[in-house]
């Protein structure tokens, strides 16, 4: 269980269920619910586990990943891996056979964008390694809806987007607060490279484009008034944390006076919050 790092799958599986709903304009079959979740756990399970073996040498370092399995050595990397590349095949299977095959594919490629694309390539090369090997954490919110529609539309694409731009701003601020674990094994994380005036502008800025996309789906359409006010609410409380944290980053506060840790704890609700307006909006237009 460790080795699929759960906490995280849940985030993802908050974006995927909700975009069903929207998919489905009301609730879909609950049947093909449960093993998109069960699909959807088991790919993003195998890939934290593949990034878990890759990532060995330096979460023995860090002090955040110094009790992963392969770490403590409870499971051996042989084991992982083994248990990895399982996990993917299995989940491909089972989203193919029982889902249809687009989102096997979708599911696939979530896997292996995080797997080689980030963690192989990004991760410990550029800064820029959240932003673009955030791409694997947008796809469940394609995944969703083609479970439903067997196809893609201007929705889940905005939604998607609405992802792109949530993952450093979420992530960014745990990276400042962590920035010397990440800087002792080389990992090139903004807030290691830049300073926190340059780290909260960034997170600002992605901010704002954030807000503004989420906003796409009424004109286009796919959501009403109640979607709208939560986007407009939630996204108000997002802009506000992330130009507090500006305004303290401007003045040098460090150590507990950032209060980095406030914009990552909103940006797990905010999305949840979204996300859930998203399913419930069909229900009220």
């Amino acid at each position: 269980m460790a080795l699929t790092k759960p906490r995280i799958i849940e985030l993802l599986l908050i974006t995927t269920v909700p975009v069903m709903f929207l998919a489905e304009q009301g609730v879909p079959d609950l049947k093909l619910v449960l093993l998109t979740c069960v699909g959807g756990y088991l790919s993003a399970g195998g890939a934290n586990a593949l990034n878990m073996y890759i990532d060995r040498d330096i979460d023995a370092l860090m002090d955040r990943t110094s009790q992963r399995p392969l770490v403590t050595g409870m499971v051996s990397p042989v084991e992982c891996l083994v248990f990895g590349i399982t996990l993917a095949v299995v989940s491909t299977l089972l989203f193919g056979l029982t889902v249809n095959w687009f989102s096997a594919w979708l599911s696939l490629g979530a896997l292996l964008f995080y797997v080689v694309v980030y963690t192989m390539i990004l991760k410990r090369r550029t800064s820029q390694n959240i932003v673009w090997g955030g791409i694997a954490g947008c796809l469940p919110v394609l995944i969703g809806w083609s479970a439903v529609t067997n196809s893609i539309s201007w929705a889940p694409v905005i939604l998607f987007l609405v992802m792109f731009f949530w993952t450093p701003p979420h992530y960014w601020p745990l990276s400042m607060k962590v920035k010397d674990d990440y800087a002792r094994v080389g990992v090139p994380m903004l807030p290691v490279i830049a300073s926190n005036k340059v780290v909260a502008k960034q997170i600002v800025i992605y901010s704002w484009v954030m807000v503004v996309v989420s906003l796409l789906l009424t004109p286009l359409g796919y959501t009403g008034w109640f979607y709208t006010a939560v986007a407009l609410l939630a996204g108000g409380m997002w802009l506000w944390e992330a130009h507090g944290l500006q305004n303290r980053a401007k003045a040098e506060a460090t150590g507990t006076k950032l209060k980095e840790m406030r914009l990552f704890h909103w940006s797990i609700t905010y999305v949840s919050v979204l996300f859930l307006a998203v399913a419930v909006d069909p229900f009220l237009r």
